[in-house]
C-alpha cells in the first residue's frame, strides 16, 4: 500500500500540469485591476505596455510578509548591478491603506501598484500564488523570461536578467 501511495505522489510530482511556464499573461491577468500610488486605477496590461521594451523585475509582495522584507537588499543589490531594469512591485496586502504605508517604509525604488483583486484574483490565479515575495522576469518583447522564483537572492533571476 505504500508504495502504490509513493508511486501516485511522484506521478503527480512529475507529471504536474502546474509545472508549464506561460510566457505570456493570461487576458484575465492583463485586465486585472491594480491601484496606483496617487489613487488611479490601471490594468496590468496598461503597466507592462508602459514599460515595453525594458527589461521588467516583478514582485508580488506584502507588507505582513517577513520574507519579502528579508529580500529587499538583495533587490536593492539587483537594483544598481542592472540599472536599466524597470521594478515594478504589486502588492497583495489587505488594503491600500497598509499598503502605502509599507512603500513609504521600505522606501523601495520602482514602481508600485496594489492589485486590487487580491490574493486569489485573476493575477494570483496566473501566477498560481501560493507562497510570497514571488519574483518573475519580463523581457524586452514582453515575454515572460523567469515565471517563478522565491527568493530574491535565486541564481535564475540574475540568469534571466542578463
Amino acid at each position: 500500500m505504500k508504495v502504490r501511495i509513493l508511486v501516485l505522489v511522484l506521478i503527480f510530482t512529475v507529471f504536474d500540469c502546474s509545472m508549464e511556464r506561460p510566457t505570456i499573461f493570461s487576458e484575465n491577468a492583463l485586465n486585472d485591476e491594480l491601484l496606483t500610488v496617487d489613487d488611479r486605477t490601471i490594468r496590468l496590461a496598461e503597466v507592462l505596455n508602459e514599460n515595453k521594451g525594458k527589461v521588467i523585475f516583478l514582485d508580488i509582495w506584502a507588507t505582513w510578509c517577513r520574507d519579502c522584507m528579508v529580500g529587499f537588499p538583495e533587490i536593492r543589490a539587483l537594483q544598481k548591478e542592472f540599472p536599466a531594469v524597470d521594478f515594478i512591485f504589486l502588492s497583495v496586502d489587505k488594503n491600500p491603506a497598509a499598503w502605502r504605508k509599507g512603500v513609504q517604509k521600505y522606501n523601495m525604488q520602482g514602481q508600485h501598484y496594489f492589485i486590487k483583486s487580491g490574493w486569489d484574483g485573476p493575477i494570483g490565479e496566473f501566477v498560481r500564488l501560493n507562497w510570497i515575495p514571488r519574483y518573475m522576469i519580463i523581457d524586452e518583447q514582453g515575454l515572460i523570461k523567469l515565471f517563478k522564483a522565491t527568493k530574491a537572492g535565486d541564481k535564475k533571476i540574475k540568469a534571466a536578467l542578463l
